[in-house]
């Protein structure tokens, strides 16, 4: 996985390019919408909810492979597979790290913004 980068910056210029004025609003969207996100995680972990924190991951690692955060969308699917077998014992440790990534995509995310 570490083998993997935070931000595929080739990806966002692709998109930056394809969204011309709005890929700011993309970008701000995305932030906003994978904060809810893992907090919708973590609830559902908190209320072993198998189910529903399968369903946020999977939705989850979609707009991160979509916004060219690779590391990210692979520990969503981590998070989707054992939500899927109920393995939510395991699940505490791949929180903290979508959570620790998720800072360094958005730290990327806002230089390339301010770029």
């Amino acid at each position: 996985m570490n083998d993997r980068p935070h931000l595929d910056e080739e990806a966002l210029a692709e998109l930056q390019d394809v969204m011309d004025e709005e890929f700011d609003v993309l970008i701000h969207t995305y932030l906003s919408d994978s904060a809810e996100r893992i907090s919708s995680l973590r609830s559902a972990l908190d209320e072993g909810d198998a189910d529903a924190l399968s369903r946020t991951a999977h939705s989850f690692k979609g707009s991160c492979l979509n916004i060219g955060a690779p590391r990210l969308g692979a520990l969503c699917m981590e998070v989707e597979e054992a939500g899927r077998a109920s393995r939510l014992s395991a699940l505490e440790p791949l929180l903290a790290s979508i959570e620790s990534e998720f800072r360094q995509v958005r730290q990327g995310l806002e230089r390339f913004l301010a770029d």
